[in-house]
This record gives C-alpha cells, structure tokens and sequence, in this order.
C-alpha cells in the first residue's frame, strides 16, 4: 500500500451563495481551487484577479469556468491598491495566492519580489478592510519559516502583515489568517516537470543540487483541500501548517528514471538543504490540530481574551520543537513517489 495523504476535509465550509475572489487566479493553485470550489458549491460570484489577459482568456474558453455564470475575469495586479480596492467590492472571502515565488528569480530580482509579495500583501489587506471582506486567507511557503532568501523573507514579511491585520479589523472586522505548507508536485514550480523535461530531452546526467537535500512534499489538490479546510476553522491570525511526508531528492530522481545517473551541482543562490515549517521560536506558539500545526500570534487583541480561542482546547508544543523536512517522521520511498507521480504529474 502506498503513502496514503491526508484528506483535509472541508465539509463544515459553506460557499454557497458567496462572492469569493482568487488573486493569483490563473496559476496551478487558482485554476484547481476555482475547479474544486465549482464542482463543490453554487457561489454568487467567484472573481479570478491575475495580470494576464492571455491566461485569462485560455481559461474562460475552458471548462469548467465557461459553464458557469458566477466566474468574473478581472484583470488587476496586488501591487495596485486602487484596483484591488475596486475588485474587492461585494466580496466575503479573499484567497491570496498571488505571488512571486522562484527563488533565484527573486535572489537576482529584489525590488520586484518586495513589491509583489510584501506591498502587495498590503494592498490585499487594505482593500479587505476597506470592503469588509469577512475572511482572508495568504499563501505562504515553508521558505517563510527561518527564512535564508529573499523570496522566504517576503512571505514572513507578507505572514506578519496578515496576521497582524486582525488588529487593525478590530473585534468584529475581517480576518486574516495564512497557510504555510511545502513543495507542490508537479506545479509550474515544482522539480519534477524540470526533471521530466530533461530525462526526455535525453540528458545523461540528472542535475541534483546536494544528494543530502530533503523537501517536505504535498499534491496539488492536498494543498487546495488544506486551504479550503483552514477557512473554515480560521478565527483569526493562524498560520496553519500540514502534516505532510517529506522526500530525499535523489529519491525523486530515482523514481522518474531508476537508471540515470545524477551529477551534483551544488546549491544555487538562496537555496537551503533543508526547508523548515516550524521553528523552534515558533513552537512556543504553536499548536497540534491533529492533521495540522497551528502557530498562534503571540498577542490578541482583537477579541475579549487577551489569549487565542485555541489554546482553551489545545497545549502548545514541546519547547525546542522543530517541524522540519530532515526530521520529519512520515516519509515517500521511491516506490511511493512513483505511485503519486504516475497519479497526479504522468496522466497519459
């Protein structure tokens, strides 16, 4: 039997007759959870913002977006206040999903990087307020956690500012809350369609960075189902983080091709060997939701109780705790890695 991954069930969520609106929405996440979010419920509306018109166009001739009236294209980028604040109009809940998210592009790019995924995690905050938006919920990255690139430290920048937002929105004003989880298969940033182009364009040696690394590792529909399950249970200022396996990268090569040799390139800039989910300092804050870690802000100020409504029902973690790819306890083996790549990457 291989690894089975956790379903996150959404069940208790409610989008019926809901304007939701996706930035980022032409993206693998966008378009699955836009998928998923169709399938499941009969929303008022549900706008997808992103930059390209291209994109745009491609998905509405498609379906399932053609087949239903509530889907709205909006161009728009998060950089822009004033076209978010218009976007924003009429809608219960944000998904932020718009993001710069390649590492080396961000190490070469700075200023860009800053200005999506930091300004721009104002700006979705700033309209959302203005609007009275009930719920946000960002994206993150397991980079975000002990960041050593750029791109990690914009999406702790853009996690605080999120999380930090509650107080502005007062008792009962919007919440914010953030999912933070890791590697996706099979994405538009993910290894495996690298490693896929490469091992039919015949090369001899597969690159590998460092045959020590480890990532922490989920499906694409995983992550939307996470998303969704955090919405529903998000009060305010979480950063909610699975539980999910963690694979060796020499495995995932071995899993595409068993007979290809690899060729150690080393580290590219900013890149980690390991990547973390949960530090130390955080555990002290944080808290086991069973299928999922909570870290929990340090201060609230935003409700009658000065202590986050979790820690009535839950105790924090260990101190020294440590959620991390190289010491996690569930684990793919090259076996399981070519069940679910057969599954979810190698459709045909």
């Amino acid at each position: 039997m291989s690894y089975e991954f956790r379903e996150f069930e959404c069940d208790d969520l409610d989008l019926n007759n809901k304007t939701i609106l996706i930035t980022g929405g032409t993206g693998s996440f966008g378009k699955l959870i836009s998928t998923t979010i169709l399938n499941k419920w009969k929303p008022k509306r549900l706008i997808i913002l992103s930059r390209d018109e291209l994109k745009q166009s491609e998905m509405a001739d498609k379906s399932p977006w053609k087949n239903h009236d509530c889907v709205r294209f909006f161009i728009g980028n998060v950089r822009e206040y004033e076209r978010l604040e218009m976007a924003f109009r009429g809608v219960d809940y944000v998904i932020h999903a718009a993001a710069l998210k390649q590492v080396t592009t961000a190490e070469y790019n700075p200023f860009e990087c800053i200005r999506t995924n930091v300004i721009g995690a104002e700006n979705v905050v700033r309209a959302a307020l203005h609007n009275n938006v009930q719920k946000v919920i960002a994206l993150s990255t397991d980079k975000a956690s002990n960041p050593g690139n750029l791109y990690g430290a914009s999406k702790l920048a853009s996690d605080k500012i999120m999380t930090a937002a509650n107080h502005l929105a007062g008792a009962g004003g919007t919440r914010f809350a953030v999912v933070r989880y890791g590697n996706v298969m099979g994405s538009r940033g993910s290894v495996v369609p690298l490693f896929d182009k490469l091992i039919t364009d015949g090369i001899k040696k597969l690159p590998i960075t460092d045959d020590r690394m480890t990532r922490f590792w989920i499906t694409l529909q995983q992550g939307v189902n996470f998303v969704l399950s955090s919405l529903t249970i998000m009060k305010g200022g979480e950063i909610f983080i699975p539980k999910i396996p963690s694979i060796h990268i020499t495995d995932l090569a071995k899993a595409m091709d068993p007979n290809i040799d690899m060729e150690i390139v080393g580290i590219r800039p900013g890149e980690k060997l390991h990547e973390s989910m949960i530090s130390s300092d955080d555990a002290r804050t944080s808290v086991d939701l069973g299928d999922r870690y909570a870290i929990l802000p340090a201060v609230v100020r935003w409700s009658d109780d000065k202590h986050h409504v979790l820690t009535k029902t839950h105790s924090y973690l260990d101190d020294g705790f440590v959620y991390a790819s190289n010491n996690n306890s569930e684990w793919l083996s090259v076996e399981d890695l070519k069940f679910w790549l057969k599954k979810y990457y190698y459709t045909s």
